[in-house]
């Protein structure tokens, strides 16, 4: 184990950090759970396993992994909070992780984090990024590349809000293509009457009979009906995204 300043010295002096005895782990985050981005996790594990473990002077501290976690907000990465707790209870001196943006696309959780671990004596290497927080130059680096990292994802957005509204224009219905009461095919929606027949008595229900989503469920299921597309009973989640889904209500 060595101190922050220690550390700071031995980089100044021009020695490389590799030749360090640190204590290492890393974090790794996936934003989706779909299978090629989960490859790209385990892929990610591997790699910094071996990367540290295959440094003579580093010692193995452990890993942080999010699966299926937006790096727009730390909130709900339970394993990132998890990390910052540890560093703060002096269980590493260095972390690893693939780039900012893997790290957070908050340009100000960026700053603050790795701000507060280095309180705590601990630093950060990005690796593709090529930023090492415990080196002199690193804040401003990191200021420069979270900045341009957040606004990818503000231009993403914008990307994504343009293409919506250009097919909101040309009639083209977006989302999912099973919409009970519903036939889509090539972003137009027709009815299906049988099953309409079923989504005007849940409104009906709704707004005359003044029942909630539950005694709505348990109606439909007195009544023997059933979704055909998965033959079990309507739940009440079912019936209140019905309820809400403005395609129901004839507008989009």
């Amino acid at each position: 184990m060595q101190n922050l300043i220690s550390i700071k010295k031995q980089l100044e002096s021009g020695k490389n950090i590799f030749e360090m005895p640190l204590r290492v782990c890393f974090y790794a985050r996936v934003s989706t759970d779909k299978d090629e981005q989960l490859n790209s996790l385990d892929n990610q594990i591997t790699y910094f396993e071996n990367f540290i473990k295959n440094n003579d002077n580093w010692t193995y501290s452990g890993s942080y992994i999010d699966e299926g976690i937006s790096g727009k907000s730390v909130e709900k990465r339970i394993h990132f909070l998890k990390m910052i707790d540890d560093a703060k209870n002096n269980h590493f001196d260095l972390i690893i992780t693939k780039e900012i943006s893997r790290f957070s696309r908050n340009t100000l959780d960026s700053i603050k984090y790795t701000q507060d671990l280095l309180n705590h004596g601990v630093g950060v290497l990005f690796q593709s990024d090529n930023i090492n927080t415990l080196m002199p130059d690193s804040e401003l680096r990191l200021t420069i590349m979270a900045s341009i990292a957040q606004e990818e994802v503000r231009k993403l957005s914008e990307r994504l809000r343009f293409g919506y509204k250009r097919s909101i224009e040309k009639g083209r219905v977006l989302g999912q293509n099973n919409l009970f009461g519903y036939h889509k095919e090539d972003g137009k929606l027709t009815i299906i009457e049988e099953e309409a027949l079923v989504v005007r008595k849940i409104f009906l229900m709704y707004i005359e009979g003044k029942l909630g989503v539950r005694r709505i469920a348990r109606e439909l299921e007195k009544q023997g009906i059933v979704s055909p597309n998965t033959g079990r009973i309507f739940g009440s989640d079912t019936i209140k995204n019905i309820i809400l889904n403005p395609k129901y209500k004839g507008y989009y």
